[in-house]
């Protein structure tokens, strides 16, 4: 399972929290190792963009300062809905690429929980915490607190490392045609566009596995036709007789 988002994505926190919701009522859930994929909104922001976002949300869009404050507090209302806090009056934007790097650390050192684990820490940092975003001091702070190294994801931020993994989830989102996030990818067949309702999630998570487990079946059933045109003839038993213990047929329990 891949999510390409960024973390300044109000609704990707949003569609984050309705994953684990459907993941939570997925009867193979144990089975599901989602990782996260990088995706910039802005790859062009700079390091942290000054002024309040509602103002900059206002100009980017060419809407009055009060249409843009609405907004806010509709996407405030609807995260509040999910048990997120939104504090948009505390949000310093900037620059998210050294953010994905970071994500790409956690998962190589601490494997796909750490990864999400930093995934929530900052998003919140950013959309309730008021964390200059792109500021790699606030960027070792929420790494820390999620349980990284913070030497090592200093380390990490000093360097160049990683650059070239959040690239290539990008490249491969163009490949997917992916121009909005959140966008759910299972199994690199099925995708999910959107933070949809928890139901909608898990009702793709259930069809995919239904899909999938029937492909599997279809390839083990042409298999054993395959197998058995190619078998040489069973060895015949005498009426009477006792042709021993075999397993020619697949059925024995071992």
């Amino acid at each position: 399972m891949e999510i390409w988002s960024d973390v300044v994505c109000p609704w990707c926190a949003i569609g984050r929290a309705r994953f684990a919701s459907a993941l939570a009522g997925f009867g193979h859930r144990d089975a599901v190792e989602v990782r996260w994929r990088s995706f910039e909104l802005d790859p062009y922001a700079p390091r942290e963009r000054p002024g309040p976002l509602d103002e900059h949300l206002a100009a980017k869009y060419g809407m009055p300062l009060e249409k843009a404050r609405e907004m806010q507090r509709q996407m405030t209302g609807t995260a509040a809905a999910e048990g997120l806090e939104f504090r948009f009056d505390r949000a310093r934007a900037g620059n998210t690429f050294d953010a994905h790097r970071l994500l790409h650390h956690a998962v190589e050192t601490g494997g796909p929980a750490a990864q999400d684990r930093l995934k929530g820490a900052l998003m919140r940092a950013y959309l309730t915490d008021g964390e200059p975003i792109g500021d790699p001091e606030a960027l070792v702070r929420v790494a820390a607190g999620s349980g990284l190294d913070a030497d090592e994801a200093r380390t990490v931020l000093e360097s160049d490392r990683h650059a070239d993994d959040v690239r290539s989830d990008e490249l491969q989102a163009r490949r997917y045609g992916i121009t909005a996030v959140p966008f759910f990818v299972i199994d690199t067949r099925y995708g999910v566009a959107g933070a949809q309702p928890a139901d909608v999630l898990r009702e793709a998570l259930d069809t995919a596995w239904a899909r999938e487990a029937q492909a599997a079946q279809a390839v083990q059933t042409a298999q054993a036709a395959q197998a058995a045109q190619t078998q040489p003839p069973s060895a015949q038993v005498p009426a009477g007789g006792d042709g021993g213990e075999d397993c020619t047929d697949g059925s024995c329990a071992i």
